[in-house]
């Protein structure tokens, strides 16, 4: 990350929404939304993906994404676009910020200095997401779901017979 001052582009709703994600709606251009968890530091939210971690395909090569966040009541309130930056592991950004998001990841085996090095060792990335636009909120919000289909996968459920309790006797 360079020593400049970046501008954020954001509003109080943006401001609130941040502070109390725990999990967001990411979406990269040409992609699905993908629901990931993240941590809100400094008015950006951070997001670890790779091996071992959540899984979001191209966010690390992204350089802007639509990212969704929801309210108190468990609906979504505002979506605004994001800049992406990668957190490079040798910078003192990463060592201020890599281990308070270890701290908030749950479940995590080890301590949080162990899955710090961890996400080093496997090639994890760390991506910074800056609100970066104007945002959609209220009634500028889509009206739909935007529900995505169910994706091909290879996997077939196997139909089962039908239970019966007792013999049927056919005639």
């Amino acid at each position: 990350m360079s020593d400049e001052v970046e501008e954020r582009a954001t509003t109080p709703l943006v401001d609130e929404a941040l502070k109390k994600a725990a999990v967001a709606w990411v979406r990269v251009p040409d992609g699905p939304a993908l629901a990931l968890w993240c941590v809100p530091l400094e008015g950006a939210l951070f997001v670890v993906s790779g091996p071992g971690e959540q899984t979001a395909p191209d966010l690390a090569e992204a350089s802007e994404v639509e990212v969704t966040l929801r309210g108190d009541h468990g609906g979504r309130i505002v979506t605004f676009p994001a800049r992406v930056s990668r957190v490079e592991p040798e910078s003192e950004l990463w060592a201020t910020v890599a281990p308070a998001v270890a701290g908030k990841r749950l479940n995590a085996p080890g301590s949080i200095a162990d899955l710090v090095r961890r996400w080093v060792a496997d090639g994890c990335t760390l991506n910074r997401l800056v609100p970066a636009g104007t945002p959609l909120a209220g009634s500028a919000l889509p009206d739909d779901s935007l529900a995505e289909p169910p994706r091909d996968t290879p996997a077939v459920r196997r139909t089962r017979k039908p239970f019966r309790l007792h013999r049927v006797r056919r005639r």
